[in-house]
């Protein structure tokens, strides 16, 4: 692949997942109530390996080419961010080292639902990603190029929410005001994209 592809990749993923969304709520949230962060970061990127695995796969494709798959999809990631956006609107986190109301335990498995269910995320497999793909004149196979990218986009992933975390953790602990306005901030950006992609969605059938 072209470096300069693999650079103008990194720098739009990079605007990608600096928006605030699911994850950042979720990594934020985790970091104020004192759970591992590191766990909870570990269980979106597995999220964001499974959408890896399956573009490469091609399936990415054939979700793209079915409409009834795609907005099943889009649908179900919708409704779930809507609910996300909603838990957290009703219960801001705020700084408590002893309230891990989410064990440890669960945070893994809850982080890959979250990325895995994020219509933000669906997207960029099915529409951003594509775009950096050399289909004809390149010595990489497609298969190893989409996993190339989604591995860059499940680097830039890890890098960017663990920063989230240590920052939430260093600035927003002794701040409960600001830690819940930074949340709930969080829950109504889930509850506008959640209610966007839906409404989008739906106007197209």
């Amino acid at each position: 692949m072209d470096s300069g592809l693999l650079f103008s990749f990194l720098v739009v993923d990079l605007l990608l997942v600096c928006v605030p969304g699911a994850d950042w709520a979720f990594v934020i949230a985790t970091a104020l109530r004192g759970s591992s962060t590191a766990r909870a970061v570990a269980g979106l990127v597995c999220g964001y390996a499974l959408h890896t695995a399956l573009a490469t796969a091609g399936l990415a494709v054939l979700v793209a080419g079915s409409p009834r798959l795609l907005t099943a999809l889009t649908v179900g990631g919708s409704a779930y961010l809507l609910r996300l956006g909603w838990g957290v609107l009703r219960r801001p986190a705020v700084p408590a080292a002893d309230d891990r109301t989410a064990a440890d335990g669960r945070l893994f498995p809850r982080g890959a639902t979250i990325s895995g269910l994020n219509p933000k995320g669906l997207l960029l497999y099915l529409s951003v990603l594509p775009q950096f793909l050399t289909l004809r004149g390149s010595h990489l196979p497609v298969p190893v190029q989409t996993a190339t990218l989604g591995l860059l986009h499940m680097a830039c992933c890890a890098a960017v929410y663990l920063t989230v975390g240590v920052l939430a953790r260093a600035l927003l602990a002794a701040r409960p005001a600001a830690a819940r306005a930074v949340t709930r901030t969080s829950g109504a950006a889930m509850l506008g994209i959640g209610a966007f992609l839906l409404v989008e969605r739906l106007a197209t059938l």
